[in-house]
C-alpha cells in the first residue's frame, strides 16, 4: 500500500474507479451504489446550482430531478468521461433549463451566510459585506443564461473551457467569450467594492 492510502486519503485516480464501479452497480440496479453517489456528490450539486441558480430551494428541486434523471439514465452511461463530470452535465443542464424558463433572479436571503473570522465580525463589516453580497446578486442577475453559467462553471467550479462546452452545449470559443463577456460585466458592476 501507498502511504496515501495508509493515510486514509484516495488518490484521484482511485475516486474516478470507485465512481465507475458503483456507477455500473448502481446501474444494474444496486440501490445502495446509487445513494452511496448521491451522498458524494449530492452537496457539490447542490452548490452548483445554487450558484447557478441564485435560490436554495430551486437548487434543490433540480439537483433532485438530476439525480432521478442520472438514475433512469444510468444504463445509458459509457463511462466516456468520469460520473462526476456526467453528473455536472446533467445538474448543468437541468439549470440552465430552469433558468431559460424564467428571468433570472437572485434570491439572496436563502444563500448562506459565511461566518466572519473573528476579527472581522464587527456590525459595520457584517453589514458591507451583506450589502457586497447583495451587489453580487443583482449584478449576476443581469448576465444571460449562459454567460451565468459559463462564469460559474470556470470561475468557482475551476471546471475546463472544453468540460464547460461540453457541459452547456456550445462551444469552447463561444465558452471563452462568455465568460469574458460576464466578467466584464462583473467587474464594472463590482467597481465600487474594490
Amino acid at each position: 500500500m501507498t502511504a496515501e492510502r495508509d493515510q486514509g486519503q484516495r488518490s484521484p485516480r482511485a475516486g474516478e474507479s470507485d465512481d465507475a464501479l458503483l456507477a455500473v452497480r448502481a446501474a444494474e440496479g444496486d440501490e445502495e451504489a446509487f445513494e452511496a453517489l448521491v451522498r458524494r456528490y449530492g452537496p457539490p450539486m447542490l452548490r452548483l446550482a445554487a450558484q447557478l441558480l441564485g435560490s436554495r430551494s430551486e437548487a434543490e428541486d433540480a439537483v433532485q430531478d438530476a439525480f432521478v434523471s442520472a438514475w433512469r439514465k444510468l444504463p445509458e452511461f459509457r463511462g466516456d468521461a468520469g460520473f462526476g463530470t456526467w453528473l455536472h452535465r446533467i445538474v448543468t443542464n437541468r439549470c440552465l433549463n430552469t433558468l431559460r424558463s424564467r428571468r433570472p433572479v437572485t434570491d439572496i436571503d436563502e444563500l448562506p451566510e459565511q461566518a466572519a473570522p473573528e476579527h472581522q465580525s464587527s456590525p459595520e463589516r457584517a453589514a458591507e459585506s451583506q450589502a457586497a453580497v447583495h451587489a453580487l446578486g443583482k449584478a449576476m442577475a443581469v448576465l444571460s443564461t449562459e454567460q451565468r453559467a459559463c462564469w460559474v462553471l470556470r470561475e468557482i467550479e475551476a471546471m475546463p473551457y472544453e468540460t464547460i462546452a461540453e457541459m452547456v452545449g456550445i462551444s469552447q470559443e463561444a465558452v471563452r467569450a462568455r465568460v469574458f463577456r460576464a466578467r466584464r460585466c462583473l467587474t464594472e458592476a463590482m467597481g465600487a467594492w474594490r
